[in-house]
């Protein structure tokens, strides 16, 4: 059956509807921190930095020694446009992390946050080169016979051609002659365009090298859920945050993540096992597989010819996440000490570390008791959460009693730079037990907002709820007041006095934070509850590289957790979807209010046929084609009943990504 225009039309909004991803979104502002409203730290907040400043031995240079050995050359305007016109990367944002830490700053986080300014080309060893602070992880380039070996070529196109043109300009032109991704996250493989080309890739013959998994988990981890994590992100990366004394300083991993154009190459060899070796260009490697360590698909490996090991993010001067505030699967502690372990007994006789974040180590004996610090540290939180749940503790009274040892925590590579002691207790509590405590009263509570009633209520109203959250504020007892707080801005959203007074808590909450995301969540809390949440989320058209190579059963799981189930309850619709460019065709049938789709031929008795190339189904599903665009386009055809195929697509809701947090 042919179809008019103004049905088209209809058809495509439901489908544009159903798929279709989020705005630009807010990025990083330069104002001045003032104008966003951030109050000044407290005497009480004044004194407590100053007390972690006297805890640690803040003379230590070694590891600012370490930073700025083997320095090749600097770009001391490293700004990076974005596809957009928006900045991609903005090193010269954080010159204000220079001298003292500020009283609104925790002087741990603040020397990190210094660490981390420190950027350019660095000549690590003999053959092997990083180009730090050109994004938030770092590129690696080890010398071939031949040509260069590109290590984790960094978040985006823009910020990966900026890179490694710095290097051609200092080090010589020479050809990438392979491609080594570490491991699944997007801050290590999403610039390799930026790099070397698909076409030239294939043409060349480019080795691309990656952890068993890769391209699964690299292509799928943020397609289902998200919209979720993307929004929960703003909050963990500070990324509506001034960049300023009162802002966003660091994400304790480096800067922050890099805005720019994602992509991946499929690679063409694949390390599944731990001591595999591996001739790339003349040069010996010697892998270690990893996964399910700091990622589900990663890898180490050793350059034995140069004593030279590559900890890939296994190991970095600081605690990771054994869960990243963002929402991910929780992270195995003890699968991750093993593997450093493991590490320790393979490459022990390492003479240079390096990593892909952070600055490397030289020395074996220096690398050798990194290694067991950061061993260690995941074991004791790992086995004394779990000695602590066996006595009956809940996962907020472990992550209160629970400290690391005097050996652990004073060493700065151990501290809660990016992960904290804290929420990765409650990490290990959930990956043995789960979110429930074993409390009944916590088995099936109120929502927050009929609880946050009753508790105003019953305190004695707004107005008392106020007062004993000011006294509470007064006193420092920050967590308390933020606790009330939060039951009153809940209860009565439109209160303004309790948001100004929850603010300004999270404010001294941000500024006494070691840990860059705490201080980035707080901040953020704060500055939401005084400007309200984002206009947009984040887009996807910029991810569109990467997206080609995601497989459709990925994009049909996600369309499927966006089914209205209520809407969806008795009905029955089924819709053939047919990819004309890649012959491939998939069933999709809504029943019992979910929806399943399969791989096959089509089903006669489909209420409806959508044809489309794969291409135009991707342009439509990022935004990067319009309504208007996709009317025209000879790609798209449809047969059967039009209007069941819009009722069918109407089922379907598109989230935002710009929920509230901090407010109901």
């Amino acid at each position: 059956m042919a179809w008019n225009g103004k049905c088209r039309m209809a058809a495509v909004a439901a489908i544009f509807g159903a798929l279709a991803s989020t705005g630009c979104g807010d990025r990083p502002r330069e104002a001045d921190a003032d104008a966003q409203g951030h109050s000044a730290p407290t005497a009480a907040t004044r004194a407590a930095n100053a007390q972690v400043g006297e805890s640690l031995d803040l003379a230590d240079r070694q590891d600012f020694e370490d930073a700025r050995r083997g320095l090749v050359a600097a770009d001391p305007d490293l700004r990076i446009p974005g596809p957009g016109g928006e900045a991609a990367w903005d090193m010269p944002g954080y010159a204000f992390l220079d001298g003292a830490a500020p009283d609104s700053v925790n002087p741990s986080l603040w020397r990190q946050a210094q660490l981390n300014n420190i950027h350019g080309l660095f000549k690590v060893t003999d053959g092997v080169y990083q180009l730090r602070g050109f994004d938030l992880a770092n590129m690696t380039i080890v010398e071939g016979r031949s040509g260069w070996i590109v290590v984790d070529p960094l978040t985006a196109r823009e910020t990966a051609s900026r890179a490694i043109a710095f290097a051609r300009r200092h080090l010589g032109d020479k050809p990438v002659v392979a491609i080594v991704f570490t491991h699944s996250h997007v801050d290590h493989f999403g610039g390799v365009l930026g790099v070397v080309d698909a076409q030239q890739a294939r043409s060349k013959k480019v080795r691309v090298i990656a952890p068993e998994g890769f391209m699964e988990e690299a292509t799928s981890e943020n397609v289902l859920a998200g919209g979720t994590m993307m929004r929960r992100s703003m909050y963990m990366y500070g990324m509506r945050l001034a960049r300023s004394p009162r802002g966003h300083v660091d994400t304790g991993l480096g800067k922050g993540p890099a805005y720019g154009s994602v992509g991946v190459l499929e690679p063409t060899e694949i390390v599944g096992r731990t001591r595999q070796e591996l001739d790339v260009d003349g040069v010996r490697f010697v892998f270690q597989n990893a996964p399910g360590s700091e990622a589900p698909a990663e890898l180490t490996f050793y350059l034995p010819e140069r004593k030279a090991f590559c900890g890939a993010e296994v190991v970095s001067h600081t605690l990771h996440n054994l869960y990243t505030l963002r929402g991910a699967k929780v992270r195995d502690a003890l699968k991750w000490s093993g593997y450093i372990d493991e590490i320790a007994r393979l490459f022990g006789d390492a003479e240079v570390y390096f990593g892909s974040h952070h600055w490397p180590i030289w020395g074996n004996a220096r690398i050798v008791s990194f290694l067991e610090t950061q061993r260690d540290t995941y074991k004791y939180i790992h086995d004394q959460t779990v000695r602590l749940a066996l006595h009956g503790y809940t996962p907020r009274e472990i992550a209160e009693r629970l400290e690391l040892p005097a050996s652990l925590r004073n060493t700065f590579s151990s501290r809660d730079y990016y992960g904290t002691v804290r929420h990765n207790a409650k990490a290990v509590y959930q990956f043995y037990f789960g979110w429930y405590d074993g409390n009944p009263a916590n088995l099936d509570p109120l929502p927050p907002e009929d609880s946050a009633r009753k508790y105003v209520a019953l305190i004695g109203g707004a107005q008392a709820v106020l007062q004993h959250a000011q006294e509470a504020f007064d006193r420092a007892e920050y967590r308390w007041a933020a606790e009330l707080l939060n039951h009153l801005v809940f209860a009565e959203p439109g209160n303004e006095n309790a948001r100004a007074l929850l603010a300004r808590t999270y404010d001294q909450l941000g500024y006494r934070a070691e840990s860059g995301p705490w201080r980035d969540v707080y901040l953020t809390g704060a500055f939401e509850l005084r400007h309200g949440g984002p206009k947009q989320g984040l887009k996807l058209s910029e991810a569109l590289d990467l997206l080609r190579q995601t497989p459709m059963p990925r994009f049909l799981d996600a369309m499927a957790v966006r089914l209205d189930g209520a809407a969806a309850e008795g009905k029955d619709y089924t819709v053939n979807l047919v990819l004309t460019d890649l012959g491939e065709t998939y069933v999709l049938r809504v029943r019992n209010a979910v929806l399943h789709h399969a791989q096959g031929a089509a089903d006669p008795k489909a209420n409806a046929t959508l044809r489309l190339t794969h291409e135009l189904y991707l342009k439509m599903l990022t935004g990067a084609a319009g309504i208007k665009d996709t009317l025209m386009s000879d790609d798209l055809e449809v047969q059967g009943s039009r209007l069941d195929l819009i009722r069918f697509f109407s089922l379907f809701e598109k989230p935002d990504g710009t929920f509230n947090i901090v407010t109901p």
